[in-house]
């Protein structure tokens, strides 16, 4: 059982009845070697303890008494791992290996015990030894201790003072120091939270001008409240320089007012430190824990020490900082300009040199003080400088120059210089670095060039068509012409539509590519198919012009992932721009081949070529050699932009070779390979013809052009069909409710209601809700599809109609039951 008495000499325990009833017994049958260690130990004036027997029973001397706390007299014969529970998932591996039989050393080793009714952290030198009953049993174990928690606190707080005077030494902000020293002494003490708050005792206000918080803690920078607001118990002691410790704020009777409002905050314990200057409370240091904590003498000191060379450091930094700031004040336009600025002498040393200065030059303060200009900067002008600063010397008038400045390998500099004199004698120099801005002007001519260079050449291709077009018109409206004749020109009509579509469709693709507004589809492609519907798209174009074209592609299947339309759309962009520039009879080639794990395409022709100085910018948008002034053979210079771009979204890359301006070009197009499964392989595209027979259908056509509407409506008669037009979406809605159309053909840019409302509308109507709705729009990015999907369209064609497209999806949908 435990003994209760107290003020009792371990001899004393030793004698106790509760002893000898204990699992012990008296100490008259005790072993011999427990007896001989016992006596040994009590006799000792060094801390020592022995546990023994299975339950280690605790035994120790008057010496170590001192260290036990009011855990003496109770713990005497106590099992070990009861009077230290607190401690035992420490230290009992080391017991472990005493009785086990080997002996352990420990210094100052680091422990948190409740010796005294709370947690307090304690630092102890000790060894374990193991207790042998004989050479082979091992009946307990043997502990001598000093605690050496004064000394480690001592050599830290020598240590912690050092470390904060380091920190400080080099900073000249005053928030700096307290930022620094906060944060090193809640680091130190281990607390939640740290505050500086200064005092205004005039007007009776605390504000919390600095904290540091551990991860997790709420700061409180910036409260501000009145004195009055606080218990006046705690500010008469921090007017009279006393520290103020609370333990628990929910106990202490001096915040019986206070106490939800700091619990609110997360402070449950806290330390508060004055610093008194002249007799008034200036500055309150607080450490705060967020939990009730027992502080003790070494939290206290520490916190005084950091408060009272803080408060040092930060009246040092803010004297400094006020003779920093007469100082530097004629400096700060100096300091704080975005150009560089220098004064020279007549000798052109260099008196002084701003941040700027430095920067642009490429150069340190140290490498330039006080020495001469022409020693540091040799490559400059000298003739040319020299000329500008005299003429300031002579004439003490501002001289604005340009000079190119090169450091080493790297590119010259232009630098823009403005002299001034000065009433020294010498000379300032404002000066920057113009090089990025010359480089945007170039750029922006060059742009600009383009840009009118791409209108002119725009304005040519559409007047092209538009040409023919117009004479085929006059043709038809001047006299009566045969069969033959308008046959011909219909056929004039057509192509030059289709090459106006063809440019339209160019200039919308370029604009989605390059916004990336397209979406690309990722399929299994075999390299030939590509190759093959590339070469077929330009076959009129080769023919009529009379080349000859070689196709090499290897036997064996190559295979790309993407989407078909695009790569095809690519191999034929290069192939086009090789027949057009490429004289009548000509060599064009097209390959393609595997090349480690890429497939390699070249498209290569015996053409006019490209000049050297075209090719590093042959696939940016609007570039194009030069051209007569016919500008034949036309184009937008859009093509090798739009090729270059869909080939990146595709992972791979393009490049281009010419030899010489006459010896003919080679693009490379290089894509990732793969090998396919079976069953993604792109399966054979259906090329069987559409319906041979149709009936007639009835259609409702619907524009405000009413041009394109009668004109769409002749063809469609003329096809068989039967057709009815409207110019507005409210008359439509009653023309369909009477005839009840199979097919309505809406634009979507109507006045009073846009196709896509029509839609909708019609597909409430019974007499509509089955016709089938064809959008015809100039709209065709893939946002209007998805619009027009969404409205009830079944079809979207973009104007101008492909008009065999449209016949054959009217002859299938005549054939649907």
């Amino acid at each position: 059982m435990p003994i209760s008495a107290n003020n009792f000499t371990v001899e004393d325990l030793l004698r106790s009845p509760d002893l000898a009833s204990s699992t012990l017994g008296s100490p008259d049958r005790w072993p011999k070697a427990l007896l001989t260690v016992v006596k040994l130990m009590v006799d000792s004036q060094f801390p020592m303890f022995v546990a023994w027997g299975p339950n280690l029973a605790f035994l120790y001397n008057d010496q170590y008494s001192r260290i036990m706390g009011n855990k003496h007299p109770a713990a005497f014969g106590q099992p070990f791992s009861e009077v230290w529970w607190e401690i035992w998932s420490e230290i009992s591996p080391i017991v472990d290996k005493a009785l086990a039989g080997e002996a352990t050393f420990h210094e100052n080793m680091p422990l948190v015990i409740e010796r005294n009714g709370f947690p307090e952290h304690a630092w102890f030198t000790f060894c374990y030894s193991p207790l042998r009953i004989s050479d082979d049993e091992v009946g307990g174990m043997f502990c001598t201790v000093t605690e050496t928690t004064v000394h480690v606190l001592s050599e830290r707080r020598n240590a912690f003072q050092l470390k904060l005077s380091d920190s400080l030494a080099s900073i000249a902000d005053p928030a700096g120091v307290v930022t620094t020293a906060i944060r090193i002494l809640g680091e130190e003490v281990n607390v939640s939270r740290v505050l500086f708050s200064e005092i205004n005792e005039i007007e009776r206000t605390f504000l919390i001008r600095q904290d540091w918080t551990q991860a997790g803690v709420s700061s409180i920078a910036g409260f501000y409240r009145q004195l009055d607001d606080f218990e006046s118990d705690i500010i008469v002691e921090l007017s009279h320089g006393r520290a103020v410790l609370v333990d628990d704020v929910a106990k202490d009777p001096r915040l019986r007012h206070q106490a939800a409002t700091y619990s609110r905050a997360g402070i449950q314990a806290f330390i508060a430190i004055p610093l008194v200057k002249s007799g008034k409370l200036r500055i309150v240091l607080q450490l705060h824990q967020s939990q009730p904590y027992h502080w003790t003498e070494i939290d206290l000191q520490l916190a005084q020490d950091m408060a009272e060379r803080s408060w040092s450091a930060v009246e040092h930094a803010r004297a400094q900082a006020e003779l920093r700031a007469e100082r530097d004040q004629s400096r700060h336009i100096f300091d704080s300009m975005t150009e560089g600025f220098a004064i020279v002498d007549a000798d052109w040393r260099i008196l002084r040199i701003n941040a700027a200065g430095l920067r642009i030059s490429r150069t340190s303060s140290a490498q330039v003080a006080d020495r001469n200009f022409w020693s540091i900067w040799p490559g400059l002008s000298q003739d040319s400088l020299e000329a500008c600063h005299g003429g300031v010397m002579l004439h003490r008038q501002p001289v604005n120059c340009e000079q190119h400045f090169a450091l080493g390998d790297e590119h010259p500099s232009i630098i823009e210089l403005r002299m001034y004199p000065v009433p020294e004698g010498g000379v300032a120099i404002f000066f920057r670095d113009v090089t990025q801005r010359k480089r945007i002007i170039e750029k922006l001519k060059e742009t600009d060039q383009r840009k009118d260079e791409f209108l002119a050449m725009l304005a040519h291709e559409l007047r092209n068509p538009l040409a023919p077009i117009s004479a085929a018109a006059e043709l038809l409206q001047s006299r009566q012409i045969d069969a033959s004749e308008i046959q011909q020109t219909s056929e004039v009509i057509s192509r030059q539509v289709n090459h106006m579509t063809s440019l339209v469709d160019d200039l919308m693709d370029v604009s989605r590519v390059t916004r990336g507004l397209i979406t690309l589809a990722d399929d299994m492609l075999d390299v030939e198919s590509i190759v093959s519907a590339a070469v077929e798209q330009v076959r009129p174009l080769v023919d009529a012009r009379r080349h000859q074209i070689q196709v090499l592609v290897p036997p064996s299947q190559l295979w790309v992932r993407g989407d078909l339309k695009r790569l095809v759309q690519v191999l034929s962009n290069l192939l086009n721009n090789a027949a057009k520039y490429t004289p009548e009879g000509g060599n064009i080639r097209v390959s393609a081949r595997a090349e480690d794990s890429e497939v390699v395409f070249v498209v290569s022709d015996n053409g006019i070529g490209m000049p050297p100085e075209l090719i590093p910018s042959a696939f940016e948008l609007f570039t194009q050699a030069k051209r007569s002034s016919d500008r034949s053979p036309g184009g937008l210079g859009i093509g090798l932009a739009l090729v270059k771009r869909l080939v990146e979204l595709h992972g791979g890359n393009v490049s281009a070779e010419s030899p010489a301006s006459g010896k003919g070009s080679e693009f490379t197009i290089r894509l990732p390979g793969v090998v396919p499964n079976v069953r993604e392989a792109s399966p054979a595209v259906d090329v069987s013809k559409a319906p041979n027979g149709s009936s007639t259908l009835k259609v409702l056509i619907v524009d405000d052009n009413v041009d394109a509407a009668v004109m769409l409506a002749m063809l469609l008669e003329a096809a068989g069909h039967s057709v009815s037009v409207e110019h507005s979406s409210e008359k439509a809605l009653e023309r369909a409710e009477t005839e009840r159309p199979d097919v309505c053909l809406l634009d979507i840019g109507l006045p009073d209601m846009d196709g896509n409302e029509l839609a909708r509308q019609l597909r409430k109507r019974s007499g509509t809700a089955c016709s089938t709705l064809i959008a015809v729009t100039g709209y065709g990015q893939d946002k209007d599809r998805e619009k027009t999907a969404a409205a009830g369209f079944a079809h979207h064609l973009v104007k101008p109609v492909n008009v065999p497209e449209l016949m054959t999806l009217l002859s299938e949908l005549s054939q649907q039951p």
